[in-house]
């Protein structure tokens, strides 16, 4: 990504937004404006604003932050170990702007591939399924299509 374009966009972030995916901060559970969104659409990175997960691929696992068990782009999505607070776990950053989201486990669905994808609504910005078109997404419609 740009670093010009990068500066300016994290200029235009809210301090929470900031503090999570240049800081690595984790946002409140269960308080946060995803957590219980139903709605069809994609979400991509607030930052560079590459798509990350599909509403089709989100699923409520009790733990307060929107969970995917899989990314629509996976080449997006990169992994490192992580040791910080003294636990082990598996870090997910977007690829372009090194936007910290979240984290990922293996204790999500087993008949879906058993990840849990449990992602900051703060490192993330909701496009509907009827604004992708407009929003420069229309290439994800196909994925609400039922064939």
């Amino acid at each position: 990504m740009d670093e010009e374009k990068k500066a300016k966009r994290l200029k235009e972030l809210s301090d929470l937004e900031y503090r999570v995916t240049q800081e690595d901060a984790t946002e409140p559970p269960f308080k946060n404006r995803y957590y219980k969104n139903s709605e069809p659409g994609i979400y991509v990175d607030i930052v560079s604003h590459k798509p990350l997960f599909s509403s089709l691929d989100q699923y409520d696992a009790g733990c307060g932050w929107p969970s995917f068990t899989k990314p629509i782009e996976s080449n997006e999505i990169t992994e490192a170990f992580d040791e910080r607070f003294g636990m082990r776990r598996t870090e997910v950053r977007s690829k372009t702007a090194d936007s910290h989201l979240g984290h990922v486990f293996t204790d999500g669905p087993k008949d879906q591939g058993g990840l849990r994808y449990c992602i900051n609504s703060a490192a993330m910005r909701f496009i509907p399924f009827q604004d992708l078109e407009k929003a420069g997404y229309g290439e994800y419609q196909k994925l609400f299509k039922r064939t």
